[in-house]
């Protein structure tokens, strides 16, 4: 797609000669007379780059400038016939990217807008990528099953097929999506990530191909929707099977036909971007119901990807609760460790939430629990084991109406109290249990309140 460059001078002359050698030069170009219609072009155009004149009748070039720099992320290049060095030095502190004198020698112009949309596409694509851009993603895990995983990711990244990834809530569909995105050729540019289910049906198609100036009530100004975003990279649409009929044709015509209009807007916008989807529905079923486009179905399903839960592969649990230990420990959360009963404990439960609920708990129980080790009966008592301690929901729940400080003193009376209950108040014996001084413990008991259970 053509770069779109603005020309703003009072020269009808040097409006005309340069748009004409411009456009041979590939270019798409507008022209506006004055600084305030050039303004309003910005506003209504996608502008790459601006070639603004500095003396104008009106408003001035310098006033202009600094009115673009203020409102708009677009180079600007100074030209003028009665430049100094003065004023070049002023428009460059102002924001502008370079001052060319008249008469314009052709060279320079073409060298200095080629380094202007150079350094504006790397600028774009860093906000992008800063935006967008975490610590790689990996697959833990040696079971089967992940394995099988890694060698399908493997296949598939390379390519530029779609891919439509399928598994329950908390599975890791996100991380196959970013995993198979930085192994293949796009890993340069940015992935896009859009949750479906998240944005209101009236403001999806905005999100998605983004929206021009009064295309509705509340939309003061152009936007860029995901899809121009990832234009040479990559966008995943997380649960795509929550995206209504008539978003769902236009994504189609992208698989199509790569090209779109946004919201509100006739100019037909061009895009090189790769799509992968995931579901948790059965999208199938869906298709029969008449809730899903088949064709739409069809093209996503290029190479279909099933992400397996968590109790298919539970022998993978200890390296993945190593791995969520270290990234803790790099947010602050302390040097815990896992006894080797309280993994057993993990992986014996059914985990319905999947790697999700398994990386709240450890979290969850690195905040709540005092000692270096936890042990299974820490992970019992929010795991909800069959000796009648509360569940995970109703912990949660009991002190969900707390700030951090009160719940993490809350729960630590609770838990001081629940095992000093079990040794029959005895201080010394629960210390040893659970791994703490004896006179830490005599002093949280006192702090905390707690009345010791006497014999």
């Amino acid at each position: 797609m053509a770069d779109t460059l603005l020309i703003i001078d009072d020269e009808e002359s040097i409006r005309d000669s340069l748009s004409g050698i411009l456009a041979d030069e590939g270019f798409a170009t507008l022209t506006a007379p004055s600084a305030e219609e050039g303004l309003q072009l910005l506003e209504q155009k996608e502008i790459d780059l601006v070639l603004l004149d500095i003396w104008m009748p009106g408003m001035d070039g310098l006033e202009a400038l600094k009115e673009i720099t203020r409102r708009f992320d677009t180079p600007v290049i100074m030209i003028s016939g009665h430049g100094t060095i003065e004023t070049a030095v002023q428009a460059t502190r102002m924001g502008a990217f370079d001052f060319i004198e008249k008469p314009l020698s052709y060279d320079k112009t073409l060298l200095a807008i080629s380094k202007g949309l150079h350094v504006a596409h790397l600028e774009r694509e860093n906000k992008i990528l800063r935006d967008t851009t975490a610590a790689r993603p990996t697959l833990t895990g040696n079971s089967p099953l992940i394995r099988q995983l890694r060698e399908q990711i493997d296949r598939v990244a390379p390519t530029s097929a779609s891919v439509l990834i399928r598994g329950g809530h908390g599975t890791g569909k996100e991380l196959v999506a970013q995993t198979i995105h930085y192994r293949s050729a796009r890993r340069d540019r940015p992935i896009i990530e859009v949750n479906c289910a998240a944005i209101p049906e009236e403001l999806i198609e905005s999100e998605l191909f983004g929206h021009e100036k009064g295309a509705f009530t509340g939309a003061t100004e152009r936007r860029q929707g995901k899809f121009d975003q990832a234009n040479g990279g990559t966008i995943f649409l997380d649960e795509i099977g929550d995206m209504s009929l008539k978003s769902q044709a236009k994504v189609l015509r992208i698989l199509q036909e790569h090209k779109f209009e946004r919201v509100g807007g006739n100019r037909t916008i061009q895009v090189d971007v790769r799509v992968l989807a995931a579901t948790n529905k059965d999208l199938e079923e869906m298709v029969v119901a008449g809730a899903f486009r088949a064709d739409l179905f069809y093209r996503l399903n290029v190479v279909p990807i099933i992400v397996p839960s968590l109790n298919e592969r539970i022998e993978d649990i200890p390296l993945l609760v190593q791995d969520f230990l270290q990234q803790f420990r790099k947010l602050g959360l302390g040097r815990k460790t896992f006894s080797p009963e309280a993994i057993r404990v993990l992986m014996q439960h059914a985990w319905p939430g999947n790697v999700r609920e398994l990386r709240n708990l450890v979290e969850r129980l690195m905040i709540m629990i005092p000692d270096d080790t936890i042990s299974d009966k820490d992970v019992s008592l929010f795991l909800g084991a069959k000796n009648g301690l509360a569940a995970p929901a109703t912990i949660a729940g009991q002190y969900h109406h707390l700030g951090y400080k009160e719940a993490k003193r809350s729960f630590e009376r609770d838990y001081l109290r629940s095992r000093l209950q079990e040794n029959k108040g005895n201080i010394s014996q629960t210390a040893e249990q659970i791994g703490m001084e004896r006179s830490h413990l005599h002093r949280k008991v006192k702090t905390l309140n707690i009345e010791l259970e006497k014999e």
